[in-house]
């Protein structure tokens, strides 16, 4: 039930959350959704939330004007599209803890051979290509339909360019600005988004804006390897919690 101060704290600890992440802090805002999923359905949780993603997104989008990649925005906003149609047409059956499985055990195999090459040699660049960018991009789009959760992903494919902590900040808040309005029609159709849940929202706005501003004033002076040391750290963070919170109600007791 969205009212009473239990609600209102994890939903304002969310909404900050969400903010941050908009603001450029790595990592964090998929943690939103399991963060409010303690006092309500993930579902909603996903429902009331997004318009908070939208709203930050807006602050997000004027930050990081100037800072952004745009072939990398190219592919993963077109992939991402073929992932939240995928999302869209299975709403009805898709579990919810079994996405976060996949996704948390994604982001782990990933952190680990990031680890292991880093200990062979100097990681070299990848640059953009459109086949790995396709193939992540619609992961991205599925997982952030399902759970907000396309960040992992994301960083899969962007992380291994090695850009520089603005720009990858700005393409990662942009890309997601569109993948978020993307998502508006087909939640407002299967319900997830309401005139009940955009009441809750009004309350929460100011949260979601100074999360996006302490999330970019962190970003700012952040020196250049502890931010990407950050993103790697939070990845393993956000994997682990994924798939503790998946196992946690899939599996007996």
């Amino acid at each position: 039930m969205m009212d009473g101060t239990l609600f209102w704290a994890f939903a304002a600890v969310a909404t900050f959350v969400v903010g941050a992440s908009k603001g450029g802090v790595p990592g964090v805002g998929i943690l939103a959704v399991p963060i409010l999923a303690q006092v309500i359905s993930p579902v909603v949780a996903a429902g009331l939330l997004l318009p908070l993603y939208i709203v930050s997104d807006v602050y997000g989008l004027w930050l990081y004007r100037k800072d952004y990649d745009p072939w990398n925005i190219k592919i993963m906003v077109l992939a991402g599209v073929i992932g939240l149609g995928v999302g869209w047409a299975t709403a009805h059956y898709n579990s919810d803890n079994l996405v976060k499985l996949i996704v948390g055990v994604i982001g782990i195999w990933y952190s680990i051979d990031l680890y292991f090459k880093s200990k062979k040699q100097d990681l070299e660049s990848k640059p953009a290509d459109v086949p790995r960018g396709l193939f992540w991009g619609s992961i991205a789009g599925f997982t952030s339909f399902v759970a907000h959760a396309g960040g992992i992903p994301f960083q899969m494919y962007v992380l291994p360019q090695r850009l520089s902590k603005m720009k990858y900040a700005g393409t990662s808040t942009i890309t997601f600005a569109i993948i978020n309005a993307l998502k508006l029609p087909p939640y407002w159709l299967l319900g997830q988004i309401n005139m009940v849940s955009l009441e809750k929202c009004l309350y929460l706005t100011p949260m979601a804006l100074f999360g996006a501003w302490a999330g970019f004033w962190l970003t700012k002076v952040l020196p250049e390897k502890p931010f990407f040391k950050a993103v790697e750290i939070a990845l393993v963070l956000v994997s682990f919690n994924l798939i503790y919170e998946a196992l946690r109600q899939l599996l007996p007791g």
